[in-house]
């Protein structure tokens, strides 16, 4: 593992440097694309213009920063209070703002240029045809020759044999080449694990001893009363990491999941928000060449089920369990935009990223790709897609 960079720069302002000070202090839960940012921005700040941050420099005493109120290399919630609580913190972060958006071309122009496959893959059971789904992303949508039998959609696609082979598995041969964080399947069930081989696997479904123990947790805390406010709560919850028997991968993605489950926006309760929220937070920091993200059909949400305490909704009422088509249709709509935005926003994905969204079953599926992706001829077969897909991640 990479050492983490020096990072105490006498001309940097305080405030400024605080961030990255905590988080190379977690260096050991950050993924390699995160370390290979604050590895840039090391290098970048050693030897930036000390001009580049007098603004930001002489904004600081008269917000009352000095070194009793903010020591050089703290950063605290006390810290994150004072800056949100502070008159003058529109200003900070314009400032901030200004400083990055000098720094980002230079970081951004170190970024090694690979292609990348984005893959989006939706339930058979919406209640839509192709002309109803993917509506609010600009692309194309593809006809497909979808194969005689429907249980080999996913098998064809992914791995490029109706037999699954997961040596040839799309996610395997990203990682092969690229290393394990290279490559992320994320879903609500566990369809998609005999599928794939190397890479990194989360599965909604396969978390539910942890979620359910997080949930017992949390409402035993809000039922003690124990905490006091947030900030102790928010010390409590990071020491709720997954156990052995709930998630055996390593530190970085123990931690990942943990605070995936704990955004506190649903992704406890809704297998779709998990997938979405997952997906975001997987493109932010992992910066994956190869992601497949599957969605699933959510549950409607029972009356009276303690949302705001992370209630177990099995447990919590009697009220049977009904899956809900629509809603989940209207959800994804939204989520495919999201993912879709959220990876642009990196350099990473711009103008090398292929996504393809996928609804099992369907003869049909949408494409936004640059024109140098391989796209087979008229009305290709899954397989043929499967080999366009892997000659695109090609070095």
């Amino acid at each position: 593992m990479p050492t983490p960079p020096r990072f105490d720069f006498d001309h940097v302002p305080v405030t400024f440097a605080a961030y990255f000070v905590e988080q190379i202090r977690a260096w050991d839960t950050l993924f390699p694309a995160e370390q290979d940012y604050f590895a840039r921005l090391s290098a970048f700040l050693d030897n930036a213009r000390p001009e580049l941050f007098t603004p930001l420099a002489q904004l600081e005493p008269r917000m009352g920063v000095n070194s009793r109120t903010w020591p050089r290399g703290g950063f605290s919630l006390e810290h994150v209070d004072f800056l949100n609580r502070n008159a003058l913190y529109p200003e900070w972060r314009r400032q901030v703002s200004a400083i990055f958006e000098y720094i980002a071309p230079a970081l951004d122009a170190a970024i090694e240029s690979r292609t990348r496959l984005v893959i989006v893959l939706s339930p058979p059971e919406l209640p839509v045809g192709p002309d109803r789904m993917w509506t609010r992303l600009k692309g194309r949508r593809i006809a497909l020759t979808p194969p005689d039998d429907l249980s080999q959609y996913l098998s064809l696609f992914l791995t490029g044999e109706a037999q699954s082979n997961p040596a040839n598995s799309l996610s395997n041969v990203c990682s092969s080449a690229r290393g394990r964080h290279s490559s992320w399947t994320i879903e609500t069930g566990e369809s998609l694990h005999s599928l794939n081989s190397g890479g990194t696997s989360v599965s909604y479904e396969k978390l539910l001893p942890y979620r359910q123990r997080l949930m017992a947790e949390i409402r035993k805390i809000n039922e003690q009363g124990n905490i006091r406010g947030p900030r102790e709560l928010g010390a409590k919850l990071k020491t709720l990491q997954p156990q052995v028997s709930e998630y055996s991968a390593d530190q970085v993605m123990g931690e990942f999941i943990r605070s995936t489950l704990l955004a506190g926006n649903g992704t406890l309760l809704f297998n779709n928000t998990f997938v979405e929220w997952a997906t975001v937070q997987a493109l932010r920091r992992a910066r994956p060449s190869c992601l497949v993200a599957s969605f699933g059909i959510r549950n409607k949400v029972k009356p009276f089920s303690s949302l705001l305490i992370f209630d177990d909704q099995e447990q919590s009422t009697a009220i049977p369990t009904q899956a809900d088509m629509l809603g989940s249709y209207v959800d994804l709509e939204v989520f495919y935009q999201y993912i879709w935005q959220e990876a642009l926003k990196y350099a990473e994905y711009r103008d090398k990223t292929a996504f393809l969204f996928l609804a099992e079953g369907m003869d049909e599926i949408f494409l936004i790709a640059p024109e140098s992706f391989p796209l087979p001829t008229i009305k290709p077969t899954l397989d043929a897609l499967h080999l366009a897909c892997r000659k695109w991640l090609q070095p």
